[in-house]
């Protein structure tokens, strides 16, 4: 179990990092609302990377312990902030499609070892990132 959260704990220290960097050099007339947007998104990464870690700890074992790890043990990769804010948008869209599949397998597999306190964590999350994916398309127009 602690394999997943570790993955999940990988995914979302790349994200806020990758968010921060959004938020910090968005740029064009949807600047206010996506600086805002990606303040937001960063902050909420911040609670899950507590929370997860927290999990993994609880379970007896030792959260991701660097950056250098979070990179290698991530499904979302980092990039550069020289892209448009409509790329930035759908790459966090993409980013948040893929963690999701890898919640829903989470989920799967905290259900199948009896743990539902790991398996309510993973939900939550994945009921976030699905409202997100909704707005953020919506945004793009999709």
């Amino acid at each position: 179990m602690t394999t997943v959260l570790n993955k999940q704990l990988a995914n979302w220290i790349v994200t806020e990092i990758k968010l921060r960097n959004y938020h910090w050099h968005v740029r064009g007339p949807q600047f206010f609302t996506l600086h805002s947007k990606f303040e937001e998104l960063y902050g909420e990464a911040a609670g899950h990377i507590d929370e997860l870690a927290e999990r993994v700890r609880a379970l007896g074992d030792d959260a991701v312990p660097t950056l250098a790890e979070a990179l290698k043990q991530a499904s979302v990769r980092e990039e550069a902030a020289t892209r448009t804010a409509e790329q930035m948008v759908s790459s966090v869209v993409s980013d948040f499609r893929l963690m999701i599949e890898e919640l829903q397998l989470g989920i799967s597999y905290a259900e199948s070892v009896g743990d539902e306190a790991t398996g309510d964590l993973l939900l939550d999350i994945l009921a976030g990132l699905q409202k997100h994916v909704w707005m953020l398309s919506a945004f793009l127009g999709e």
